[in-house]
Order: C-alpha cells, then structure tokens, then sequence
C-alpha cells in the first residue's frame, strides 16, 4: 500500500522523502560501509563521514520536485534513490540509481522505495521510460530491480571500472504503462 502525504511516499516498509539536514548524521552512519561503496558510482566517496553527508544533503535538498529522496525506516534516514534526468532525445527518460544501509538488506525495503519512487517518477518528470545499470555481479541490486517490475535488456561487457576491477553491467527498465 502506498499513499502519498506532501513530499513523502508511504510504503508498509519505508517511506521515501526529500532528504533534511537533521538526516545527516543517520545517513553518514549507514553511508560509510564499504560492501555499498564497492556497488556504487565513484562519485560515492569512501569513507563517507558526516560533512560528506551534509554536502550532499544541501546539494540536493534545493531541488522541486525532488530528484534525490531518502530512504527512512524508525524515522531515520539509512538510504537513498535517486533519478537523473536524461536529455535531448532521451528527455523522456531516467536513471535510477539507490542504496541502502547493510543492516536492512534483505527486508524488501530497496525493493519498496525503488516500487514507490518508479510510479511517482513517471508522473512527476513526465517519464515514458526509467532504467538502472547495476553491476552484473551484484545479485542482490539486480534481484531488487527485478521485484520492482523493472526487466533485463541487455549486458554490458567490460562497461566500467570499479576499485582497479572491470566489471560488467546489466541494462534494466521499466516502461511507462500509460
């Protein structure tokens, strides 16, 4: 069940918000794990500390409708998801891109906020399209994407370097229904 009250969606597992400053220290708690560091993009720093938290929060807590949202469970902000715009002929289209604190893994929680945040996105941004491109080895991200409707394209060989390592990448998507 989802429900939508000002700026948050309600899921039964998490709610997803615009981020706040006082979400800072929470959010550099969950943050500075590497096992997430190693799944992300690099601009993610490692270690992440509570001013690298503050940065990001002012950064992006300007924008309306918002593009980067929190992730909250008890009241505490322990992820994030966030969509980059596309352009030009892709301008109808999104990257999602989320995280999540190792102490809620495997409670279905990503898999909520990227559920509640897709069907909002599409009407928000105008969307006909929104895509994500976890790496190929990481089982979990890709089991996320799949629960959350999102389907496989395609495999992208030797895509990107992370850590000094060449990994793949794998092209998800889920189209607009209306």
């Amino acid at each position: 069940m989802e429900s939508r009250i000002g700026h948050e969606l309600v899921g039964s597992r998490c709610i997803v918000r615009p981020f706040r400053a006082a979400d800072a220290p929470s959010l550099a708690a969950a943050a500075n794990d590497r096992r997430i560091w190693l799944q992300l993009r690099d601009l993610f720093p490692h270690p992440y500390g509570l001013s690298d938290a503050q940065a990001y929060i002012a950064r992006v807590g300007v924008v309306d409708p918002p593009r980067s949202q929190a992730i909250v469970v008890d009241r505490r902000a322990v992820g994030g998801v966030g969509l980059e715009l596309m352009a030009d002929v892709n301008r109808r289209s999104a990257q999602i891109d989320y995280w999540l604190g190792v102490d809620h893994w495997g409670c279905g929680i990503a898999t909520e906020a990227i559920t509640l945040v897709t069907a909002w996105a599409f009407g928000a941004h105008g969307l006909l399209r929104i895509f994500a491109q976890p790496f190929a080895d990481s089982r979990g991200s890709r089991r996320v994407l799949e629960k959350a409707g999102y389907a496989l394209e395609g495999t992208m060989r030797r895509s990107a370097l992370k850590d000094g390592v060449v990994r793949d990448q794998c092209l998800y998507a889920r189209l607009c229904e209306s």
